[in-house]
Order: structure tokens, then sequence, then C-alpha cells
């Protein structure tokens, strides 16, 4: 054991106990784990995206490369150094560290994580499982404080779930109709004569995976060519598929399914990672810094309300996507599946993260009635009273009113906090009126918030493809009087707790694309 030296909570640590759980005894002491930690930039500060970014139309925007981020912004090689330092005074093995990534991996027993952190590693017992759980706070070493932003992954109980419907053939109601990914984007007159050639679209996924043969069954249908599909895996996750149509698979092929339809000549990079706190944060920084595939926009269907996870996980994931907003990345997550209560056992209106970070387009859902390719109504998807849920959205009690934001007329947070508006975005997301697609050799109609960002991420690889240039960070461009000419205002409809009306609104934000006219709005000088 080291010497005794001054230490300090970590920041954001506290860890509330497993909902609907039990504690069961001590997690085996001498059981190996990984752990992520999250470091500072090198800058030492957050860097002026608004004024960098925010005020600029597309035309003038001069975003970092990743190997100028890492060089600029990538962890000190000081701290790097401190860490390692720290890490062997406790029997910690570097498993692997990226200074561009900002994180450090460390592996070794639960007894040496315990000792190094401060905290109790316990068994607990859930509905879904088993799962190595910790409560309260950690602690670091005083030389290490603002070092060290997050510590992720001692616990591992499951940090989000995917967002997305299967619709029930049973509970489908008079005049439910089904979509092609293909029907929507042409009713939400996304441009043609381009297919995202050029670009790479980065999915995210926390379990399950993709069969090669349901791709073919599905593009093959749509007389479209399977797109090149690659799978990456994060700390050890791969491409599994379960053979479960109602499970993960779900959310892994539609996110494929959507997206290749719409951008079938984008390359899809499918990451792969343990549902954790430290496999999302891993999975996200990955697909950032990945200086291979160099996803130009990244598609997340996953999260889980705000008050499920810790604030340094947070905050270090929100850290992430800033990264991410400074390199041209464009960032769309799905908003949650479950109303403004985004599924919370009290019903207290909250909002779903990682939808709620300003550095990425919260995506909400719509139900959307066609003749043809024509929209003949779009109201909220609501479908709380039959228990098939409805569109997240609300205002975050974690994250400021951005500054994109300020004339949104946002309302105040449940708690009177002054919080980011959550979606942005919103497209057809009702499973009654849901999408075709293929999975473990089935063919389904999904619904849910899961298809509105893969949906998002394609009209913006058309966009990128037509413009010659990654339009990247688009919410402070998004929210101008030129973009939201160029949306579809929902007006009618609910979420539980919010109304629709004229503008933005916690149910679909500004509204559902008109994919022609929002590319000439990206174009123009003003943004």
């Amino acid at each position: 054991m080291p010497s005794k030296k001054e230490r300090v909570e970590l920041t954001g640590s506290m860890r509330k106990e497993l909902p609907g759980g039990r504690r069961v005894g001590p997690a085996d002491p001498t059981a190996r784990i990984q752990v992520t930690l999250f470091l500072r930039r090198g800058d030492g500060a957050a860097f002026p995206l608004a004024a960098e970014l925010g005020s600029r139309s597309v035309r003038n925007r001069r975003y970092l490369s990743r190997e100028e981020f890492a060089q600029r912004h990538g962890a000190r090689p000081a701290d790097l150094a401190a860490v390692r330092s720290f890490a062997a005074q406790y029997g910690l093995q570097v498993s692997s560290e990226s200074a561009a990534r900002r994180t450090v991996i460390l592996s070794g027993t639960v007894q040496a994580f315990s000792n190094a952190f401060g905290t109790e590693l316990d068994r607990w017992e859930h509905p879904s499982g088993t799962f190595r759980c910790r409560t309260g706070t950690l602690t670091i070493p005083a030389e290490l404080n603002g070092i060290i932003l997050g510590v992720l992954g001692l616990d591992n109980r499951p940090q989000a779930k995917a967002h997305f419907r299967v619709r029930k053939k049973l509970s489908a109601q008079a005049g439910a109709v089904s979509y092609s990914p293909v029907q929507v984007a042409a009713a939400y007159d996304f441009p043609s004569g381009v297919n995202g050639s050029g670009q790479c679209i980065g999915i995210v996924e926390l379990g399950g995976g993709y069969n090669t043969q349901d791709l073919q069954t599905f593009f093959s249908g749509l007389g479209i060519p399977v797109p090149s599909v690659t799978a990456v895996s994060v700390d050890g996750a791969t491409n599994s598929p379960t053979g479960d149509s109602n499970g993960p698979d779900g959310e892994v092929e539609l996110d494929i399914e959507v997206a290749g339809a719409i951008a079938s000549g984008a390359q899809l990079a499918m990451y792969f990672a343990p549902n954790t706190d430290a496999g999302f944060l891993d999975a996200v920084t990955t697909a950032i810094h990945d200086t291979n595939l160099k996803p130009s926009i990244i598609s997340i269907s996953w999260g889980g309300p705000e008050s499920s996870w810790t604030q340094q996980a947070m905050d270090s994931l929100n850290s992430a996507c800033e990264d991410g907003a400074t390199m041209g990345i464009t960032i769309f997550v799905a908003s949650g599946d479950d109303g403004s209560s985004d599924g919370v056992s009290s019903g207290t209106p909250t909002v779903d993260f990682p939808a709620s970070s300003s550095y990425v387009t919260g995506c909400g859902g719509t139900k959307l009635q066609l003749s043809g390719d024509a929209i003949t109504s779009e109201q909220v998807w609501n479908d709380l009273s039959a228990n098939e849920g409805a569109t997240g959205g609300g205002v975050s009690e974690t994250f400021a009113l951005p500054s994109f934001q300020s004339r949104a007329d946002v309302p105040k947070a449940p708690n009177g906090f002054a919080g980011r508006g959550v979606p942005d975005v919103a497209g057809d997301a009702d499973p009654e009126t849901g999408y075709n697609v293929v999975v473990d050799g089935q063919s389904l109609v999904i619904g849910g918030t899961s298809a509105v960002a893969p949906l998002w991420a394609g009209l913006i690889a058309l966009i990128n493809q037509s413009v010659g240039k990654n339009v990247g960070y688009i919410n402070p461009l998004m929210y101008t009087a030129s973009a939201e000419s160029a949306l579809h205002d929902i007006t009618v409809g609910n979420n539980g707790a919010y109304s629709a009306g004229p503008g933005w609104d916690p149910c679909t934000g500004l509204g559902t694309p008109d994919g022609d006219e929002l590319l000439t709005a990206l174009q123009s000088e003003g943004g």
C-alpha cells in the first residue's frame, strides 16, 4: 500500500443505489476489472466554442483536424505520467492510454481499485442480472485533483437503454401504416442526386449485433446496394447478434438500415461497447478520435434519465462531445421513448442524457401520415395511453440554457433551473407509422426516437456531400430564421407534461426537416 497522502473527493462522483436491486454481498476482491479515467484537456480550459463556431456560417467555419486537436487539446504528457505513477502505487496496470481521447484505461483487482479510489464494490442482484455496484463518492490523491475528471467502470450496472419500439401486431391501431426509410426521406424532401459518398457515419451500440444476411435481404428489397459496414470493437465488445429481434439487435439493425437506406454511399462504422458508463464514454471517444474511419457524423440511440447518471459521467461525455464539435462532427442523439417522465418511477418530468448535452442534436419523435410522398398530417408521437411510449423531451436540470436557445422560450425545469431544452429536431418515430426493417430474419415495423437519430445522420451525410464540407456542430445554425423556415413546425400533441406549439417546444423541438430547404439554409452565408 502506498503511504497515506492527502485525498480529496472526486467532484461529481456520487453514485446512488441501483434502483430495484439489492445488495447480496461484497464483490470478489480478486476479480480483475477495467476502469476508464477521463482527464482534463491539454489547454487546461474549455475553448470558446460559441465564439469559434456558433456565429459562423458553414462556409466560414474552420474545424480542427483530429491530429490538430490531439496536439492542442489532448491530455498533457505530465498528466498522463502522473496517472501512470498513481496506478503503479496501487498495483494497477495501464491497459491503454490516449492523449487525444484524454483517457487512461487501467486494469487490476477489485481490491486494488477499492483502495485506489476509496470505495467499496459490492455485488447487487437486479431483475435484469447481477452487477458490481458502488454507492457514495470516490476519492483521489489531492495532486490529481483537476487532472482526473472522471473515473468510470468501477460500477458495471447497465447505464443506458435503446430507444426503439417494435410494433406489436396485436396492438396495431386502426389506420396504422408503415414506411421504408426511403419513403420517409422522400416525404421530408431529402436532397436527391447524392448518396453520402465520402462520408462516414459512426453509430454507437451498447449491445446486440447485425447479420449480413439481414442487410442483404433488406437492401435488396429496396433495390439499394448494401452499404459498407465496419464493426469496431470497444473495450472488448463485438458485433454479437443475440437472435432476439426485440432485444438490442433491433436497435443495431434499425440504425444500419435507416442510415444506410438514406445514405447508401456512406461508410457505416459500428462502435460496439459494453453497456456501462465507461463503455458509453469509450465508444463515443473512440468514434470521435478514429483517425482511420474518420466519422463526420455520429448517431446515438441509447441513453437514460439524467438522474441515472453520475455527474462526472455526464460531464465527461458532454466534454467529449464538445471535443467532437471542434472537429466538425455532427452528433445526433435520441431523446427517449417514455414521454416527459423519461420512464422515472416518480413521473416527474425529466430528460434523457446524452440528448441533453448542448453539443449534440437531440432528436424527438412524431406520428407521420402520408399520401404518396406528401405529408397529410404530423403531430407529436404519444401512445402513452396504450402503454406504447411517447417522444422524450423537456428541460435539463444539469446543463444550463445554451446561448443558441436564448430566444427559444424554453421553460424552466421542474426544479426552477434555467436548463437546456430537449429535443432540437424531430422525425417520424411512432411505431404506428413506423419503419419496415429486417431484424434476425424477420420483417418488422419499428419506431421510437432511435429511428430519428440515424434518419438525421443520413440527411446530414447527404448535405455534407452536397456542400463539399462538414456542416459540423449544427445547433447554433438550426436556431436561426433561415434554418427554422426549413423545418416543419409541429404544433399538435403532447408528450405528457409538455404540449407542442408554434416555434420550439419540448416535444419535437424546432420540428421535422425539409431536406432541400435545410441544405439551402446551411449553404447560405447567414447559416
